[in-house]
C-alpha cells in the first residue's frame, strides 16, 4: 500500500513539505502513470540488448557536458543555501516518487516560464526565474512533480536527443535529403514527447495530489499569472470546442500546427490530466496497487504495444474531431466516402445545388442545371 506523509513529520531526512498528508508511493515503477504510447516506446528501447551503452557512448557526440557547464557556470543551483523551498519541493518530489537520487536542479535567469529534464548520463533539472515567478508553491509542486516524472521514466535520454538532432537539422538544412532524414526522426520524437509529457503531468499529480493546483499551472501557462480572470471548467471547455470545432479542414490544420510542438496545446493537457485523474488506473494507484520497478524487466514488450494499439484505437472512436469522426465510420464499414469527405469540408455541403430544392418541380435534375458536377470551392 501508499504510505501517508502526515503533519510537519521527516522521514529519511525528508520533510514532509506542505503540512499535510499526502501518499507516497514506495519502488512505483514509472510504468503506473505513463500514456500507453510513451510506454510502449519505453519498454520497446529499454529491451534492447546494448540499448544503454549506444546512448552513453553519444554522450561523447552531444552537447551534455557544455550544458551541465553553461548551468554550474550561469545558473543558480537549487540547494539548502539556495531557493531553499525549491529544493525542498524536489527532495520531497524524489521521496514520494522513491527516486533514489536526486537529480541537480538550477534555476536559470529567463522571463519565458519553462522547465525542462535533459542528460543521457544523469538527469538534471532546470526551471526558468519566469516559472518560478509565476506559479505559487502548490503548483510550482506538481511542475516539479512533472520534472522528476521525467527522470524517472528516462525522458531525459530521449529529451536531449530530440534537442541535438533539432539542431542539426538547422545546421544541415542546406543539404536536400540529409535534413529530411532528420527530420523525419525528429518528428517522430515529438509525437512520442508529447505523450511523454501527458505521462509527466500524471507524475506531477501523483506528487503534488492537489488537482486544483496541476489546473491552475496549466491555466498560468496558457493565461498568465491573472488566475481572478480565469476558470477551470471554461479553460476545460475550450478543450472540447478545439477538439469537437470545425470541418475537415479545421482538422488537417490542427495536425499542422501540432508537429513542430514538443508539448500538447495546455487544454489538452489539462484536459487530458483530469480524464487521467477521473480514472480507475489513478484510484489504483493512490489506494497503493501499482507495477513496481522490481517488475520492470518482465514486462511484455508485445502487451505494450497492444495497449498503446487499443489506446490510439479507443481516442480515435470517441473522438469527436471531425477528420477522426471519419476514420472511425469508415473503420466501422460505413460507406459513401465521398459524401462523407464532401460533408466534412463545409462548403461543399453548404454550396452543392442539390441541396436545393429544384425552382420547378417538373424539372428534372442533370448536368445543364449543375446537379451532377459539385461546384468549385473557391
Amino acid at each position: 500500500m501508499g504510505e501517508d506523509m502526515s503533519d510537519g513529520h521527516q522521514q529519511n531526512g525528508h520533510e514532509n513539505v506542505p503540512s499535510r498528508q499526502r501518499r507516497r508511493f514506495p519502488g512505483i515503477s514509472s510504468r503506473a502513470y505513463e500514456h500507453p504510447a510513451d510506454r510502449s516506446a519505453l519498454v520497446a528501447l529499454r529491451k534492447l540488448s546494448g540499448f544503454d551503452t549506444v546512448f552513453k557512448a553519444l554522450s561523447g557526440l552531444l552537447p551534455e557536458r557544455s550544458l551541465r557547464l553553461l548551468f554550474l557556470s550561469d545558473s543558480v543551483r537549487v540547494s539548502d543555501q539556495q531557493f531553499a523551498h525549491l529544493n525542498d519541493m524536489l527532495r520531497d518530489a524524489c521521496y514520494i516518487l522513491d527516486l533514489e537520487k536526486v537529480p541537480p536542479m538550477y534555476v536559470n535567469q529567463d522571463p519565458q516560464p519553462n522547465a525542462m529534464c535533459i542528460g543521457l548520463d544523469e538527469p538534471i533539472i532546470v526551471v526558468t526565474t519566469g516559472l518560478v515567478e509565476l506559479l505559487d508553491e502548490e503548483e510550482m509542486r506538481a511542475v516539479i512533480g512533472h520534472e522528476v516524472g521525467h527522470a524517472l521514466s528516462g525522458h531525459s535520454v530521449y529529451r536531449t536527443i530530440l534537442l541535438f538532432l533539432t539542431s542539426l537539422a538547422l545546421k544541415v538544412a542546406w543539404i536536400p535529403l540529409g535534413n529530411l532524414a532528420i527530420m523525419a526522426i525528429v518528428t517522430a520524437l515529438r509525437e512520442w514527447f508529447r505523450k511523454s509529457e501527458l505521462s509527466a503531468d500524471r507524475a506531477g499529480l501523483l506528487v503534488g495530489q492537489d488537482l486544483t493546483a496541476s489546473m491552475r499551472g496549466l491555466m498560468k501557462l496558457a493565461g498568465g499569472n491573472h488566475l481572478h480572470e480565469m476558470n477551470v471548467d471554461s479553460f476545460l471547455k475550450q478543450a472540447e470546442e478545439y477538439e469537437a470545432g470545425g470541418d475537415l479542414r479545421d482538422s488537417v490544420l490542427k495536425i499542422l500546427n501540432v508537429l513542430p510542438r514538443s508539448h500538447p496545446f495546455t487544454t489538452i493537457r489539462a484536459a487530458e490530466l483530469k480524464k487521467w485523474s477521473e480514472s480507475r488506473d489513478h484510484q489504483r494507484i493512490m489506494d497503493g496497487h501499482y507495477p513496481r520497478r522490481s517488475e520492470d524487466k518482465d514486462t511484455s514488450v508485445t502487451d505494450s504495444f497492444r495497449e498503446s494499439a487499443a489506446s490510439y484505437a479507443s481516442n480515435v472512436k470517441t473522438s469527436k474531431d471531425p477528420l477522426m469522426k471519419l476514420v472511425s465510420d469508415l473503420a466501422g464499414g460505413a460507406g459513401d466516402l465521398g459524401g462523407r469527405v464532401r460533408r466534412g469540408f463545409g462548403g461543399f455541403a453548404s454550396s452543392a445545388p442539390q441541396d436545393r430544392p429544384p425552382t420547378d418541380p417538373t424539372d428534372e435534375p442533370g448536368p445543364a442545371n449543375g446537379t451532377d458536377t459539385p461546384p468549385r470551392d473557391n
